[in-house]
């Protein structure tokens, strides 16, 4: 690999690092607490995965360990959004060396919302849709910097996406053409806000369960297995068995960006691992720069989808139809 072929692979091993571990690199203690907190969310994940929380309440008598099992969505979701903050810096002047302490006070406000809804779960399971003014002040603050999570860590178009549905829903009655068109005829402020927060049919939904359960691990193994030469060894079997054809490396291209997309959590650390390889041997047989790369990029993108695995969308389908995994990758 010539030394111009070194630095493109470093840029892009850095963009990857940027885009899916965050720009943000604090030294220090700091550092450290990222690594730690990443840890320790892989090890809550494979223990409410086990059945070590059942084991362990019925040798204690204390049920709280299998309790947490239940309310793993709010720690869930706790750890993303404590993370996102630390790792994604808000604007592009903020600093990369160190996390500042507006970001300390937001992972405070994130977390203390997650963690309200496990404190006082049996007071509001009490009263529900009773909701009193704490409960609309903690789903407007979780709400709140949720959105910014989003947005640091996903970009500024799902967070439009995001807020055009919330506007309809809290503001979605004051119109009569919305009313004539969806026949909704729109919720209070608090309605909306404790609807979306306080209960498990908002934010705490079905894909944030199915993140809880499946995604997560199925991540956190492909990740594994990718650190462990799975994701070169794809790479080497696809140009092994189709390089030597006519336009093969394209062709090693789409076969080991499926290989390993399915896999991969990440589209573009897919793109990356695959087309560090791919793309200087398709352009030294004639591929345009571009060509190269768009061959790559679809390739890809389509490996997240890839039957019979087909990532993390087949265990929303899962989910959401309510048919065995077996039946959604016979019909894939």
């Amino acid at each position: 690999m010539s030394q111009h072929e070194q630095h493109s692979a470093r840029d892009a091993q850095a963009m990857v690092a940027e885009t899916d571990t965050g720009a943000r690199n604090p030294v220090g203690f700091q550092g450290r607490l990222i690594i730690g907190l990443c840890i320790l969310w892989s090890v809550f994940q494979l223990y409410i995965a086990s059945r070590v929380p059942g084991i362990i309440a019925q040798a204690t008598g204390i049920n709280e360990f299998a309790n947490i099992v239940a309310q793993a969505r709010y720690v869930h979701l706790a750890f993303a959004m404590a993370l996102a903050i630390m790792a994604f810096p808000m604007f592009r002047t903020s600093p990369r060396d160190r996390i500042p302490l507006y970001d300390w006070v937001l992972i405070v406000l994130g977390v203390g919302a997650c963690l309200y809804l496990i404190v006082f779960r049996f007071e509001i399971a009490d009263r529900p849709g009773l909701w009193t003014p704490a409960d609309i002040a903690v789903s407007a603050t979780g709400l709140t910097v949720l959105l910014i999570c989003v947005y640091r860590s996903l970009g500024l178009p799902l967070v439009v996406i995001a807020s055009l549905f919330l506007a309809l829903a809290f503001f979605g009655g004051e119109s009569a053409w919305i009313r004539n068109v969806t026949n909704y005829g729109g919720a209070s402020l608090s309605k909306a806000l404790g609807h979306y927060w306080m209960q498990t049919e908002g934010v705490f939904g079905v894909a944030l369960g199915v993140s809880t359960t499946m995604i997560f691990l199925f991540v956190l193994f492909g990740a594994l297995l990718d650190r462990a030469g799975g994701g070169n060894w794809f790479i080497k079997v696809a140009i092994a068995l189709l390089g030597a054809l006519r336009g093969g490396p394209a062709k090693a291209s789409v076969l080991s960006s499926m290989m390993t997309g399915m896999i991969s959590g990440s589209s573009i650390a897919n793109t990356v691992t695959t087309g560090t390889f791919t793309i200087p041997l398709m352009k030294r047989i004639g591929f345009p720069a571009e060509k190269a790369g768009a061959v790559e990029v679809a390739s890809s993108t389509n490996g997240q989808l890839t039957p019979p695995v087909m990532g993390a969308a087949a265990f929303l389908m899962v989910e959401y139809v309510n048919i065995p995994y077996i039946d959604v990758v016979k019909h894939a």
